[in-house]
């Protein structure tokens, strides 16, 4: 099984296929964290930067499912290591990122994608409910960028996914939290793009429409009626069916890739046509 600490010798060993294999990987020996990476989306991101080839420090607020995910690519033979964070805590946060650039010695990609939804109007929602999604979605992103920005800056360079949605884009019923917050994740991605386009750092993000995700699941698990429920979720995306983690993790590996060298500020969405309805 790999650690952080084990990343070279994997890199180095190997028959000659393998090292053809790993010649090809598009995020050979680059460094990444990706945060809410238990379950979802974070999972399938983690699993399949890890699989291109990058170390990946995975990061979630429940360390059981970090290790659970961090595992998993170990026995894959791939290298990862599992980190307990809230994100919406700032010395958490630093902690974290100088823990990275300790022991790996650069950070190449970031991915910004602990995130939670909570149903509500503006009049059901409440204050407590709103800035406990604010804390996450929008300063949970902004205090990883706030940290992991400056290690860039100084070896020259890196990337930075952040997950908005699709709710950052158009209104949602009954979504008025994470709408807001989702859009400052929008907002918050574009400025920073421009501020920290001249140090060779590119910062992006990705608008998933609604995906096959534990969140929904737990939804149609606690509905009267699932089947309808999941129909008429599905109903709004004109391909008419969810999305899966793993799609979304496939738009978050290109924008952590070359493959989007000429990419920043961008908003990649990946909605099933919901936002071109």
């Amino acid at each position: 099984m790999l650690s952080v600490s084990g990343l070279q010798h994997w890199l180095s060993a190997g028959d000659e296929r393998g090292d053809r294999k790993r010649n090809k990987m598009k995020l050979k020996e680059k460094i990444a964290v990706v945060t809410g990476a238990g379950s979802g989306i974070g999972e399938a991101t983690a699993r399949l930067l890890a699989r291109e080839g990058a170390c990946v420090f995975v990061v979630d607020r429940n360390l059981d499912a970090a290790h659970k995910v961090a595992l998993a690519i170990q026995e894959d033979g791939f290298a990862a290591e599992a980190c307990e964070v809230d994100v919406s805590d700032e010395e958490q946060v630093k902690n974290l990122i100088n823990r990275v650039s300790l022991k790996a010695g650069r950070l190449d990609v970031l991915v910004n994608n602990a995130g939670f939804g909570i149903a509500g109007t503006a009049i059901n929602t409440s204050l407590q409910d709103f800035e406990k999604i604010l804390s996450v979605n929008v300063i949970g992103v902004f205090l990883g960028c706030k940290y992991a920005i400056p290690v860039m800056q100084r070896q020259g360079g890196g990337v930075i996914v952040n997950t908005a949605s699709v709710g950052g884009l158009v209104g949602l019923k009954e979504r008025v939290a994470y709408c807001a917050s989702k859009g400052a994740v929008i907002a918050m991605t574009k400025s920073m793009a421009l501020d920290h386009v001249r140090d060779g750092i590119r910062i992006n993000a990705v608008a998933p429409g609604t995906i096959e995700s534990p969140y929904f699941k737990e939804i149609f698990a606690k509905s009267p009626d699932p089947v309808a429920l999941r129909a008429q979720l599905s109903a709004r995306q004109p391909m008419n069916r969810l999305g899966t983690p793993e799609e979304i993790a496939k738009a978050i590996l290109f924008l952590s890739c070359d493959d989007s060298s000429f990419a920043t500020g961008s908003i990649l969405t990946i909605d099933g046509g919901l936002s071109a309805a």
